[in-house]
């Protein structure tokens, strides 16, 4: 018998361990969410994260595209968890929507916005909100805009997550946020871009990422079990032909034969290949990090070159 609960809780214990791997990725929500959500291999993720919506009213009244109900319905289906995500680079580069987040969640504000944003989770049937404020738009506002957040979403079962980066706004985010969040998003990417011609390289190298993990961890005291390492899957390429856009991974490996298994095409792009992506995946293992973060996943390639193949089989292989 004593042997039976002894196997009984070193399972229980696996299952634990396994489920705190998690694998998020955020899918934009103007590309066709009603084609593209038929496309998603659901078994290897764990949550979605619709990308953008954002109050449209100076009385906080939320975005919503009627496509997002066609990848709810879809990844709640095969038990993935989907989360809509507020703010983005409009929210920052924005003056009039950013000025509008400053309103609402000003003291006067913020319980009402809060339980606007509560009403709009549970009336589109998601699973909770992540806030992806950055840079200029993150204010001395914004730790009691999440602890009221928090206090309203959590007694309702749902999660609540934020994206980060210690360069673009990360440093003026309060410590006391880390209770509230679910888990937190590390934006480790966009170290290198067009908008910097003069320093061409590696936007996203695997030293970077473990430099961005070891601030929050080792600086601002983050729990290694609430650090989800965000990864590209897009290059940031350089030169007359770029400006200021990104290339999809996708594109990369179709123009490129063996591009998925290094990291820069020519003198011109960088990017994360299958063997960095297995590699920044093995750190979150090893670290016993909460897991991985995509963006983003309609970027990917499809079949044997597919980086979330790469993160999931690298997951699975840790398991065994």
């Amino acid at each position: 018998m004593k042997t039976i609960l002894s196997l009984v809780v070193v399972c229980l214990l696996a299952q634990t361990s396994i489920a705190q791997t998690l694998v998020v990725a955020y899918v934009p929500n103007w590309i066709d969410l009603k084609s593209y959500a038929r496309e998603i291999d659901y078994d290897r993720l764990t949550h979605i994260n619709i990308a953008f919506e954002n109050p449209k009213s100076p009385l906080g009244e939320m975005s919503y595209r009627r496509d997002n109900d066609v990848l709810i319905a879809a990844a709640h289906k095969k038990g993935v968890k989907v989360l809509v995500s507020i703010g983005g680079g409009a929210a920052s580069g924005n003056e009039p929507l950013k000025e509008r987040y400053f309103d609402l969640i000003s003291d006067e504000k913020r319980a009402d916005f809060c339980q606007l944003l509560v009403g709009y989770v549970e009336q589109h049937d998601l699973d909770g909100i992540d806030v992806d404020l950055e840079g200029p738009a993150i204010n001395q506002d914004y730790g009691k805009f999440i602890a009221e957040l928090a206090g309203q979403l959590k007694p309702r079962g749902k999660f609540l997550t934020a994206a980060l980066s210690q360069g673009f706004g990360g440093k003026s985010v309060p410590d006391e946020c880390w209770r509230n969040f679910d888990f937190i998003n590390v934006m480790a990417y966009d170290n290198a871009g067009p908008w910097a011609p003069e320093s061409p390289g590696q936007h996203s190298s695997l030293a970077a990422a473990k430099r961005q993990i070891e601030y929050w961890r080792a600086k601002r005291n983050v729990p290694a079990e609430k650090l989800v390492l965000g990864v590209p899957f897009y290059g940031r390429g350089f030169g007359k032909d770029f400006s200021n856009t990104a290339e999809t991974y996708e594109r990369i490996v179709a123009k490129h034969p063996g591009a998925e298994k290094q990291d820069q095409v020519g003198e011109t792009i960088w990017y994360n290949g299958i063997p960095t992506i297995q590699a920044k995946t093995q750190y979150v293992l090893d670290e016993g990090l909460r897991g991985v973060m995509i963006w983003s996943l309609n970027q990917d390639a499809k079949g044997e070159k597919s980086l979330l193949k790469a993160i999931d089989d690298t997951i699975q292989a840790d398991r065994n």
